[in-house]
């Protein structure tokens, strides 16, 4: 019996735009910066001032997280003096999500005038000098996903 892939999930322009309206009324805050907090750093959210907490169940075309840990919410504030917006939780292609689903977020942040994205992990490594809980910078990595075909940037040039 064969089986066959689920069809990916197609956003249009529009419906990136209609859900940055919709945050955009949301808060007066315009953040210049996003920072997707991956597992073990999601209380950064928590250092922001003037936070403005939306949970992504409020949030048109906006998937789900499902990993324990993940709170699940998008939290507009100051930090260091800074407008940002942090992602509590992320989505993830093992959670059934396809790639246009899990970069959904990015798109939309960069039509709230986003211009600096850092996105954080929890990653294992080979270096022995590394102890757990510290924090590293990875400048490049090998897109598997992206070997066999699964990038979010295949198909219709979206101008």
């Amino acid at each position: 019996m064969a089986t066959t892939a689920p069809a990916a999930h197609r956003f249009s322009y529009e419906d990136y735009e209609a859900t940055a309206k919709w945050l955009g009324s949301q808060t007066e805050q315009r953040p210049k910066m996003a920072i997707i907090c991956g597992s073990g750093l999601g209380g950064l959210a928590e250092q922001l001032e003037n936070r403005v907490v939306i949970p992504y169940r409020d949030i048109p075309n906006f998937p789900q997280t499902t990993v324990v840990g993940h709170q699940g919410q998008l939290v507009f504030g100051t930090l260091e003096g800074h407008q940002c917006v942090c992602m509590q939780g992320r989505f993830h292609t093992y959670e059934g999500y396809d790639v246009n689903q899990v970069t959904y977020p990015v798109r939309v942040f960069s039509l709230l005038g986003v211009k600096t994205l850092v996105v954080t992990n929890a990653a294992g490594g080979l270096n022995s000098i590394l102890s757990v809980g510290d924090i590293m910078l990875i400048k490049d990595h090998i897109n598997m996903p992206g070997l066999v075909g699964n990038n979010p940037l295949c198909g219709p040039n979206d101008d």
